[in-house]
């Protein structure tokens, strides 16, 4: 298969501050080609098929905002249900915040200071002897998670040994997922780019719908990454090494 990341070069991106506590496993960090393209179920989804497997699993979402008279559950309450944890250990309270704009912007505009990197990275701590660590970020690659960083920094800063890419099955997501491995790969870490350790899912995949099969035949094809459809074989390519 071909390389996506035509002319990329990696640059550093430094460390905030310390590595997360009781590091898992597997540190695993999902990021989508933009907001609303299944992040949480896709998360919700490999976790549940990790831990019928046995796997101790946990998740984290360091900061999320949200429309304050939206139905449906929040993305820290889905990840809670799929890795039995209690809510607030998936996002702290107060780092939710009930307007929907990306969590800095939503802090401001609520008159509460906007989260930094460094207070994220030192809020985020995994419990002992987790096998799997979810990390979601917020919205695309490059969203504001911090008021001085966006998803990719965050993801540098904790060196994942897997990043899942999330992108829809439709019509434009050739494009994004090229432009967000473009950005993945401009975020290298000691240990090299994190381009080189994505594996991309097609969220809402229908394999009768001509554009998603043809959509999913050029990736696989064009792109160094794997290009998967569904969770399982996320969760398949986890369980190996985390037990």
């Amino acid at each position: 298969p071909g390389v996506a990341m035509n002319g990329a070069t990696s640059s550093p991106v430094p460390s905030a501050g310390p590595g997360p506590a009781n590091r898992p496993v597997r540190l695993v960090a999902c990021v989508g080609t933009a907001t609303e393209v299944g992040k949480t179920w896709v998360g919700a989804a490999v976790l549940t098929h990790l831990r019928w497997r046995g796997t101790a699993v946990a998740a984290r979402k360091p900061a999320e905002s949200f429309d304050a008279d939206a139905l449906e559950p929040l993305d820290s309450q889905v990840l809670a249900e799929a890795s039995g944890e209690a809510e607030s250990e998936v996002t702290s309270p107060h780092r939710r915040y009930p307007v929907a704009l990306a969590p800095p912007m939503a802090a401001r505009r609520l008159g509460v200071a906007p989260p930094q990197l460094s207070q994220v990275l030192a809020e985020l701590s995994w419990p002992v002897g987790c096998g799997v660590g979810w990390l979601e970020t917020v919205g695309g690659v490059r969203s504001p998670i911090a008021v001085d960083a966006d998803s990719r920094d965050l993801v540098a800063a904790v060196r994942p040994d897997r990043v899942v890419l999330v992108g829809d099955a439709s019509l434009g997501t050739i494009g994004a997922v090229r432009s967000a491995l473009d950005s993945l790969a401009l975020g290298a870490t000691g240990d090299g780019s994190l381009a080189d350790r994505t594996v991309v899912i097609l969220n809402r995949f229908d394999r009768h719908n001509p554009t998603h099969a043809e959509n999913l035949a050029w990736l696989v094809e064009h792109l160094a990454q794997p290009v998967v459809t569904e969770a399982s074989t996320i969760a398949d390519l986890l369980v190996g090494t985390a037990r």
